[in-house]
């Protein structure tokens, strides 16, 4: 299924954006078809995620992109990381066999780090968000062009091993793995409670 927004004549640019804020939704990879997407579009999406707000100029995100057999090779990997960093007596065989299948599902893995800066200069939660900031224009971009994602986390996602594997120092974070691909259903909608619940406004001194 495709979820693309384009513009006509009379629609404002501030309804555009409105509507595609609305529309992202998280998709899992169990519910992605078999289409691979485009190197285009993925390249796309990172292009704009590399227009996020950031404090300094430091532009901390680093993206690491797997796709055809190295999106298997780090399934796997994610799956032998979780056996050696869980303790036997709480591992769960599903939650490995879902790494490998989650990969497997996908067209790109996008792994989402932080590079720290080296003089530490700008707070660390600064530079986190401004990843954050990045995924969700990633994220956003993905909407407009019918493209599901979903942002994980977890243990083996997130472990220092992953970290080590991609060359990133001790001082950098991991944050994550974005999933690429296309709905196999329809694209799903969402709510959200009252702005106004979570707003406090203040006009008077």
């Amino acid at each position: 299924m495709t979820n693309e927004h384009t513009a006509d004549a009379h629609t404002s640019p501030v309804d555009v954006v409105t509507r595609l804020i609305e529309t992202r939704r998280s998709i899992k990879p169990a519910d992605f078809s078999d289409r691979r997407v485009e190197d285009a579009l993925v390249w796309q999406m990172l292009s704009n995620a590399n227009w996020a707000p950031t404090h300094g100029m430091t532009e901390p995100w680093r993206f690491f992109v797997f796709t055809d057999a190295a999106r298997l090779t780090l399934g796997h990997l994610l799956a032998d990381i979780y056996s050696r960093i869980t303790p036997v007596d709480s591992q769960k065989p599903a939650t490995a066999a879902r790494l490998v299948s989650n990969a497997e599902r996908s067209s790109h893995l996008i792994v989402i780090a932080m590079k720290r800066q080296v003089s530490e200069k700008i707070p660390e939660v600064e530079e986190i968000e401004a990843v954050a900031c990045a995924v969700q224009n990633l994220h956003l971009t993905a909407t407009a062009m019918g493209v599901a994602g979903y942002w994980s986390s977890g243990k083996s996602i997130c472990s220092d091993q992953l970290r080590q594997h991609l060359g990133l120092s001790s001082d950098d974070r991991i944050l994550g793995l974005f999933y690429v691909g296309y709905s196999r259903t329809d694209w799903p909608t969402g709510s959200r409670s009252p702005v106004e619940e979570k707003v406090v406004w203040s006009s008077d001194a």
